[in-house]
């Protein structure tokens, strides 16, 4: 036997069957590598959006604060 687990094995054929077009019940490593970056992306855009938001009301709220004359 090889030391590996039948099922780990078998894991790994699928896949290699997925990435040869043999089977399209799964993603292949191209896809699961592209889906893995987008995640990454969408997360920092989402991140990016939230400050965009943070300092939109920030200065939202400095235009509507009342300005004072200073005195002299």
């Amino acid at each position: 036997m090889l030391g590996i687990h039948k099922e780990a094995l078998r894991g790994w054929v699928r896949q290699a069957e997925t990435d040869r077009g043999e089977r399209d019940d799964r993603l292949t490593t191209a896809e699961r590598e592209e889906l893995k970056q987008l995640r990454k992306e969408n997360a920092e855009l989402r991140r990016a959006n939230e400050i965009l938001k943070a300092a939109s009301a920030f200065f939202a709220a400095e235009l509507d604060r009342p300005r004072t004359r200073p005195t002299r």
